[in-house]
């Protein structure tokens, strides 16, 4: 049996609606809307463009936050297996109380609030949009038990989530987030015009989702670093300096789409400015909500292809920066000022991290590789996702097509060499082709058309 207690949430939900006596019969159906879920996906990507939050932390709290949507809603849909005990180290939520109603869509909308509310660092933001559901919820007749009820559910399950993400290593990565800045040959070294510090260097350390480890789906060895003229380090480092002096339009286009820079900086004179951008793994999670309406997935299916989307990325970031951090290797923009051109700078900004792999190459072939499984090889979509920061749409004939563009993308924006690029490439694939065969959902496959 369930047991509850009353969170904020729930406490703030009984006193709105304890003046509401309305008890006409309500019909479950027509509260199982994906826009929902949408909603409040959309709100906790605004709430972390705001505050700046880094790819690898939003990743983690998209990951958390979704599987705890996922589970919430789950036991109305029989064709569907919980993630406890395939999600490392996690156990089963807790379930509906036998012989009581709910209305398992607001419980799971309530679940994924719960938890990013808990992880973001903009908490007011998703508190906000809980008010306003609540809000919505009483003015369509909902019954206040049954209201209270389905949401104190969600909140049940978010936060069994939520000690589950506690043990995953983070205060450890937190305390022991250092990273020495070593000024030798091929070691990377903050860039301008801002020099930030490096972005979570011990992020390797935390529990995978579906991974044994971070090193499970290394990529290969980079190319080592090397002055002689005609090694293949300098090769790479020619082919980025060469690539930005001849950059076609729909280069520079491509640059621009896939950015996702949410440390983006301009300097005028001595005044710096920031641009807000989602992240990528921002941009993968709008890719699949896109999809989600475009197939008219229901609430469920939904709920499923951003759990699943949202822990490849998780694993993505865990995998890559274990690497960066490992291999720490120097990014085009020192070594191209040091050897060639002292002034030069990159098309996109330099991140504030080491170069190997390309992230954006591991998340997004990661998560082309699990939209793929759940929508098919060859789904055509147009991407409006940058829309709001002024850039045009692209098309696409297949995730795999986005997901190489995203990819390339990074060398023409000059900060990625070659290698770093395929070399993520190849960890992304491996590690979504382990997430989609380790990571069951359905009982029964369900048409994606």
């Amino acid at each position: 049996m369930l047991k509850i207690s009353l969170t904020r949430a729930g406490i703030a939900a009984a006193m709105f609606l304890a003046a509401s006596c309305r008890s006409e019969p309500v019909d479950p159906r027509q509260f199982h809307d994906p826009e929902l879920l949408h909603g409040a996906v959309n709100v906790v990507t605004n709430a972390m463009m705001e505050s700046v939050t880094s790819p690898p932390v939003a990743s983690r709290i998209y990951a958390y936050s979704s599987v705890a949507a996922y589970e919430a809603l789950r036991p109305g849909a029989k064709a569907y297996e919980s993630l406890a005990n395939q999600l490392n180290e996690m156990t089963p939520a807790p379930l509906p109380e036998t012989g009581e109603e709910y209305l398992l869509p607001v419980a799971s909308v309530n679940a994924f609030l719960t938890v990013s509310e808990a992880l973001v660092f903009a908490p007011e933001k998703v508190a906000a949009h809980r008010d306003s559901l609540v809000e919505q919820l009483r003015q369509r007749g909902v019954p206040r038990a049954l209201l209270n009820r389905s949401l104190e559910y969600g909140a049940a399950v978010g936060r069994h989530v939520l000690a589950w993400a506690g043990k995953d290593g983070i205060k450890m990565a937190r305390a022991s987030a250092r990273l020495e800045i070593i000024r030798e040959p091929g070691r990377w070294v903050p860039t301008g015009p801002a020099y930030f510090d490096p972005v979570e260097p011990s992020w390797g350390m935390l529990r995978p989702f579906v991974l044994d480890s971070a090193r499970q789906s290394a990529p290969p060895p980079p190319n080592p670093y090397d002055t002689a003229a005609e090694s293949r380090f300098s090769r790479e480092v020619r082919e980025v300096y060469e690539t930005w002096r001849g950059l076609t339009p729909e280069q520079r286009a491509i640059a621009a789409f896939w950015d996702c820079n949410p440390f983006a900086v301009q300097s005028v004179g001595h005044l710096m400015s920031t641009t807000k951008k989602i992240s990528p793994g921002g941009h993968w999670m709008e890719i699949t909500a896109l999809v989600a309406r475009k197939t008219d997935a229901d609430m469920m299916r939904s709920a499923e292809a951003y759990a699943r989307v949202s822990v490849a990325l998780a694993d993505g970031f865990i995998s890559a920066w274990n690497e960066k951090y490992n291999s720490v290797r120097v990014r085009p923009e020192t070594v191209i000022q040091e050897r060639i051109d002292r002034r030069w700078q990159p098309l996109l900004q330099t991140p504030p991290f080491p170069e190997y792999p390309s992230g954006h190459s591991v998340i997004s072939t990661a998560a082309a590789e699990v939209l793929t499984d759940l929508f098919g090889d060859d789904f055509a979509y147009t991407d409006d996702t940058e829309k709001r920061f002024g850039l045009p749409e692209r098309s696409f004939t297949s995730f795999r097509h986005a997901a190489e563009e995203a990819a390339y993308s990074r060398l023409y924006g000059g900060i990625h060499y070659r290698d770093g690029v395929e070399g993520g490439m190849v960890q992304g694939r491996e590690l979504g082709r382990t997430v989609v065969a380790r990571l069951k959902t359905r009982t029964v496959r369900v048409s994606t058309r």
